[in-house]
């Protein structure tokens, strides 16, 4: 009898071990943003809103064909623009990351080939990249949700 408890105890542990181990809990990906991840978002936006806001600064550069001042604006303080824009879009549902990460690509060819346009002083490229960068930009932060 002592032998029998024991071989149903060790069958009663692999069962338990069996069932333990093939159930595992499943991961559910948010399909909407929760308030406090909306105003995380908040704080990864305000340095490229404000690049936004510094874009009329850029667009007058460019109509006065100031060239020097243009790629200095665009190395400079628009420089840290492309980690912050992809950062954000890491941190965004996985639904819109791979939209958001496009978009932020697109802004940023376009403001290479500004730049490009600016060393070799051609104005109406310029203003052509300037007014499609302009429009991603939007686009991108257009896919950011805004806090109610």
């Amino acid at each position: 009898m002592p032998r029998l408890r024991s071989i149903l105890s060790l069958i009663l542990v692999l069962v338990t071990t069996l069932l333990v181990s093939c159930s595992s809990p499943q991961a559910a990906v948010p399909t909407t943003y929760a308030p406090e991840k909306v105003a995380q978002l908040q704080v990864y936006v305000q340095p490229i809103e404000e690049i936004r806001g510094r874009m009329s600064e850029l667009q007058t550069l460019i109509a006065k064909k100031n060239w020097v001042d243009a790629g200095t604006l665009i190395h400079g303080p628009f420089g840290d623009l492309r980690k912050d824009m992809l950062a954000l879009s890491r941190s965004l549902l996985p639904k819109d990351q791979k939209q958001a990460t496009e978009v932020a690509k697109e802004v940023f060819s376009h403001f290479e080939r500004l730049d490009a346009a600016a060393r070799s002083r051609n104005s109406e490229v310029a203003e052509i990249q300037f007014r499609e960068a302009l429009k991603d930009f939007d686009a991108f932060l257009n896919l950011i949700p805004k806090a109610s």
